[in-house]
């Protein structure tokens, strides 16, 4: 290379001053000329070739043992310099990878940003917090001229850029239902029809709507293979898990999704939540529901949001602050 050879002449003299007195100036000099093969990419093996030729030039009856060990070094910064090469191309494009994810994770969050509604009478929790940079977990809340309130809350089975795709065109396609087809059934019928055609047969997406009519003190909803969320009776001091039967969307393009039916009393509380929440880990055992909702018995005195606030928290250090899953905790509460 032509740095290599216009540094020659220099580096011999630097070499033999080193090997005379091992004085500092030599190694200054050594250390100027490292930063200079940097700027100029000089690869490894060109270094050690012009060490050997300086050698070679400046003690030309070097012993044959010590002409062979340099060509071992040599042959060992050749191979050495070729996987720092290869090296170096993955990590760049890993920062690559990393940046187009991060760019990806924030339009997600935009695209999928959904504001918690002011509904009178009714106290209302929400958490989601991605395990990782995409959130494979969603939830929506849907206000009614009517004044009711429409609650989704869907995993999708699968996780990164495609899960997220998934969930943005889950949103959209809610978002273009007209108002007379936002009760849980229709919804649910109307998105698996949508799931089936443009999604993966791979990908399934679970999801559960709940529909909550403050003029009847009701919740009527519907569940496409959700985990099954809780209902607390503040009377009793009790939950109990809200039974919902459905197919996952996605399965079949004709499938068909109950409508359930639950009165609201005043203190009591609907708990809807993903298998993040579920199935969280002390160490390598998973923790139980009753676990879970013992928890969130702790803490029924406070507001709705900052008892799934407080949920998170206890159960994040129960990780290590190393989220395994996505998690998403919605709470509902009458106050009249």
């Amino acid at each position: 290379m032509d740095t290599v050879n216009l540094d020659a002449a220099n580096y011999k003299d630097l070499l033999k001053r080193y090997i005379d007195t091992q004085d500092e100036q030599s190694l200054y000099g050594a250390e100027q000329i490292s930063k200079l093969f940097i700027k100029n990419n000089v690869p490894p093996e060109e270094i050690i070739n012009l060490h050997i030729q300086a050698l070679s030039e400046l003690y030309p009856n070097l012993s044959e043992k010590t002409g062979h060990s340099m060509n071992f070094l040599l042959e060992t910064m050749i191979s050495y310099g070729m996987a720092h090469q290869e090296y170096q191309t993955l990590r760049e494009k890993q920062l690559e990878l990393k940046t187009e994810i991060a760019v990806a994770a924030g339009m997600q969050e935009t695209l999928l940003a959904t504001t918690k509604p002011s509904i009178d009478g009714l106290d209302i929790g929400v958490i989601s917090v991605p395990a990782h940079q995409m959130n494979g977990d969603y939830h929506h809340f849907i206000k009614g001229r009517d004044g009711s309130l429409g609650v989704a809350i869907a995993d999708v089975i699968g996780k990164g850029v495609p899960a997220a795709l998934c969930m943005s065109m889950i949103k959209y396609s809610m978002d273009s239902l007209p108002e007379e087809s936002m009760s849980p059934k229709a919804i649910l019928e109307n998105l698996n029809r949508v799931v089936f055609r443009n999604v993966d047969p791979s990908m399934f997406i679970t999801m559960f709507y709940a529909q909550f009519i403050p003029s009847e003190q009701k919740l009527r909803y519907s569940s496409a293979g959700h985990e099954p969320g809780f209902y607390y009776r503040k009377k009793e001091d009790t939950f109990e898990e809200i039974e919902a039967k459905g197919l996952v969307l996605g399965v079949s393009s004709d499938a068909n999704y109950e409508r359930y039916e639950q009165r609201v009393e005043k203190g009591d509380m609907v708990i809807l939540l993903t298998d993040g929440v579920t199935e969280c880990r002390d160490g390598d055992r998973f923790i139980e529901s009753e676990e879970v909702l013992e928890v969130i018995k702790g803490y029924a005195h406070l507001p709705a949001q900052d008892i799934v606030d407080h949920v998170y928290k206890h159960f994040e250090r129960l990780q290590n602050f190393q989220l395994r899953d996505d998690f998403t905790l919605i709470i509902l509460r009458r106050e009249v």
